[in-house]
């Protein structure tokens, strides 16, 4: 298992004082492996060129591109796609953020942060880095029989999940990329366990998240809701719906195993 004195890390930072202070705190935290890259160009060069990467740390306004450029074209790398990557910024829009959180991001942190929340995004990174060695908790589960949907309108999004119940042993998987395919699928597959996003076109996660507590056959299969969704109203109206469980994006990965392990083991 990867110890948090041992992540290799690369900071996107075009600022040389933004960039000491967080290698500062990133010190007090027992992480001295840190290589500082001033834009985008000079980190995916590092990513492709250099020794492996654990995960990446990356300002969102950037010389060349913007943090959402580089994660998106991060992701669509079939070898360097699954790297980590944590957003550090001031911005606050929910419009500018949620293409980050859309890409899998394992953590937002705002400039500043706090000791504790840089403790626990470099925790929730060490987590995911170790999730396919560490699944005591899922030995008498089978998990690798469970047959899971996953539906989201972000492809993206649906991969990033993926590869953490994959991390986990899940091996079987239907995709949807809305609530009506993943109503299709449902009438035709039964699953184990259905993980889905809130905002979707055509038929969104409460509506399929109803559909499934009143219309399918399938009426008991644990929902789990993965979305950035804030709204208490929203969230509240999914809960009446029947949702088994919600974790927002991005997800604590050792808080979406022990609510898997909870909906799976009833």
């Amino acid at each position: 298992m990867i110890e948090l004195k041992y992540l290799n890390l690369c900071l996107v930072e075009p600022s040389g004082v933004q960039a000491h202070f967080i290698q500062q705190e990133l010190a007090k935290l027992g992480v001295t492996r840190v290589e500082h890259v001033p834009d985008g160009k000079s980190a995916m060069e590092r990513i492709i060129g250099g020794p492996p990467l654990d995960a990446l740390l990356c300002a969102l306004y950037l010389p060349d591109m913007t943090g959402t450029d580089l994660v998106y074209a991060l992701r669509e790398d079939s070898e360097y796609g699954h790297l980590p990557f944590i957003l550090i910024s001031s911005e606050t829009r929910p419009q500018v953020l949620e293409p980050i959180r859309q890409a899998g991001s394992l953590a937002i942190l705002p400039k500043p942060f706090t000791h504790e929340q840089l403790a626990f995004a470099l925790n929730n990174t060490l987590s995911f880095l170790n999730a396919d060695v560490d699944r005591d908790a899922f030995a008498l589960l089978h998990v690798d029989d469970l047959k899971v949907l996953l539906v989201d309108d972000s492809a993206m999004a649906r991969r990033h999940i993926r590869t953490i119940l994959e991390k986990l042993g899940f091996e079987h998987f239907v995709e949807a990329s809305n609530g009506r395919e993943g109503m299709a699928a449902l009438d035709e597959i039964m699953f184990d366990l259905v993980v889905t996003d809130y905002n979707m076109p055509e038929v969104d996660g409460r509506e399929l998240t109803a559909y499934i507590r009143s219309r399918s056959v399938q009426s008991t299969v644990p929902v789990l809701m993965v979305s950035s969704e804030h709204n208490e109203g929203r969230l509240a109206a999914v809960q009446e719906a029947g949702v088994s469980a919600i974790c927002d994006k991005p997800f604590d990965t050792e808080s979406v195993k022990a609510l898997l392990v909870q909906l799976l083991a009833l």
